[in-house]
């Protein structure tokens, strides 16, 4: 009994430092929760002395999760995303010039918990039925990565433009995975989505407005909801175990599905995904044994094998940390709100921009900031374009195509 008692006090005590790191890498432009996940695996040989390799696994579940909640609000208020937020920009950042910011990040706070929720449910799912499928959709990745590429290209109007972006951003792509820097996607996805946008603003002289931070109401109707938890129950679900599918195409593929075009629906699928994604990549990495996310590498390497009670721990960690990180965010993004309206956006743009170009720099080398101001160009050309900025999503898709090419 009390080994068991000590065991919880343990667990306990790795969800609340997950939760401390969480923060840290969901507000913090490129510091993301790979970067930390593989330190702790590289130094875990000298933890496991000390501590249950467990405990390591909820650390990382419990950062993981509070990382989904959190990582919308740089993305909104500063334009720096990072893989699974980068669409937020879209809707977010204009939310935020409409004096919206809050509301926007509260929409993805309430997508987020939906998704904690909608991932309890498919537990059972991915547990023990998944498992007699997955052999089947296993050796047809190719042709459904295939078929998600179409499906981004011809819902544009512009056919020749969507192409021309698509296949450019490839080939960025290709050549950055092509380099092997350290943190690969750093240059690219900065570059891509988060400094054009700061480029434009600070070519713009956009100032940010008087947020509105008064009492938050939802002002989603019952049918919507409805669509969304359909939406995104089956986008997500596919884009878990599916590589290079995360959650800005299956936020694509849900919004889609539901024909809903408001932005604060969108917002609310994609921090609905973005929580799912994480959250059943872990789960999947039990019931299949793949490897979907950098959190469930990790977990691989610190639990080679574990049985079927630490998942179940490992979701109630995911859950606690997911309610708790509810509130932080709402209470971190009303605070922002307050305080941004007193900076000067362009200098505060600017300042992001250059902190961005050193900490490429300084991750990925001479190699890293030449793809990052490549990926800037692109980024800038797209969105001067009128094209969709999904398409630059083409950057991880197509390298992905060509490691499945049936030989």
């Amino acid at each position: 009994m009390v080994d068991i008692l000590l065991l919880i006090l343990q667990i306990l005590g790795a969800l609340l430092v997950g939760i401390l790191f969480g923060i840290l890498t969901g507000l913090i432009p490129g510091i993301h929760i790979n970067t930390i996940a593989i330190f702790v695996v590289a130094i875990s040989i000298y933890l496991t002395q000390y501590l249950d390799p467990l405990l390591l696994a909820c650390f990382i579940a419990s950062m993981s999760i509070t990382h989904t909640f959190l990582d919308f609000i740089p993305g909104i208020f500063l334009g720096s995303p990072d893989e699974d937020t980068v669409l937020s920009i879209l809707p977010g950042h204009s939310m935020l010039l409409e004096g919206k910011g809050y509301q926007a990040v509260r929409y993805t706070l309430y997508g987020s918990l939906l998704g904690l929720f909608i991932v309890l449910i498919l537990s059972p799912i991915f547990i023990w039925l998944l498992p007699h499928f997955y052999i089947y959709i296993k050796y047809s990745i190719f042709y459904l990565l295939i078929l998600a590429s179409l499906y981004l290209l011809f819902r544009e109007k512009n056919k020749v433009l969507a192409f021309v972006v698509f296949f450019l951003a490839g080939f960025i792509g290709i050549s950055t995975f092509s380099f092997h820097l350290r943190e690969s996607l750093l240059p690219m996805l900065t570059g891509l989505f988060g400094s054009s946008s700061l480029i434009l603003s600070i070519m713009k002289k956009q100032k940010i407005p008087k947020q509105n931070t008064k009492k938050f109401k939802l002002g989603i109707k019952i049918t919507s909801w409805l669509k969304i938890i359909g939406a995104t129950t089956l986008a997500s679900s596919i884009c878990s175990f599916l590589p290079a599918l995360g959650s800005g195409q299956a936020a694509v593929i849900a919004s889609d599905l539901t024909k809903e075009k408001k932005k604060h629906e969108f917002l609310t699928l994609l921090g609905s995904i973005n929580t799912i994604v994480i959250g059943l990549s872990i789960i999947a990495l039990y019931s299949l044994n793949i490897k979907r996310t950098g959190s469930a590498v990790s977990i691989s390497q610190i639990l080679p094998e574990f049985p079927l009670y630490y998942i179940f721990i490992l979701i109630g960690v995911m859950f606690v940390a997911g309610i708790s990180s509810f509130f932080l965010g709402s209470i971190l993004s009303k605070f922002i709100s307050k305080k941004i309206t007193k900076i000067n956006y362009k200098y505060l743009s600017l300042g992001v921009l250059i902190f961005l170009a050193l900490l490429v720099l300084g991750f990925s080398g001479p190699f890293g900031f030449i793809i990052f101001l490549v990926s800037s160009s692109l980024g800038v050309y797209t969105i001067l374009s009128g094209a969709r900025r999904t398409l630059l999503m083409g950057a991880l898709m197509i390298p992905t195509i060509l490691l499945y090419l049936p030989l």
